[in-house]
């Protein structure tokens, strides 16, 4: 990793060649019900850990950075699996399976989603992955392709016009 940051691509390639099997094993153990994935989410991974590649600290074990980027992103594919999943009840059986409380989370959910859809944007994106994703302010800069200090200012001015057209509604 050292001398890839260095600029020697050829150790730079055989050090991913070499993190990829532990990481296919790191992910294996964990993501047993869904083998078919585990691939997919090393890909992702290696691409994170090249495009954070500029974060390391020397001073730092690499095994903790290289996995914790890995659990980061095995922990975004948990998180979309489980929205997905959560479209994917029969219409027969959904009186059965949602209490009245879920039906008003899932009714406060649309009702989100249509204030959101009054922001710009980069506000709806900023709000969303800081606030509802749980996304870093640095992970949803990354993302977005803007700096860091004007996530903060999206939220920031996103929640204040949320704020407003929602008092204006009553």
């Amino acid at each position: 990793m050292l001398e890839g940051m260095a600029g020697n691509q050829a150790a730079y390639q055989g050090f991913l060649r070499a993190v990829a099997p532990h990481l296919r094993a790191f992910l294996r153990r964990r993501m047993g019900r869904w083998p078919d994935e585990v691939e997919d989410l090393v890909q992702e991974a290696l691409l994170a850990i090249h495009h954070q590649r500029h974060t390391y600290d020397v001073s730092a074990p690499l095994t903790s950075w290289v996995y914790a980027i890995t659990r980061y992103k095995l922990i975004d594919w948990l998180r979309r699996h489980a929205r997905q999943d959560a479209f994917n009840v029969p219409l027969d059986e959904e009186h059965e399976l949602f209490a009245p409380s879920d039906m008003e989370a899932a009714e406060a959910r649309r009702e989100l989603d249509n204030a959101l859809a009054l922001l710009s944007e980069q506000q709806r994106s900023a709000i969303m992955h800081t606030k509802l994703d749980g996304w870093s302010v640095r992970e949803t800069a990354a993302a977005l392709s803007i700096s860091e200090a004007s996530v903060k200012v999206a939220v920031h001015r996103g929640l204040k016009a949320l704020a407003g057209k929602l008092r204006n509604l009553r």
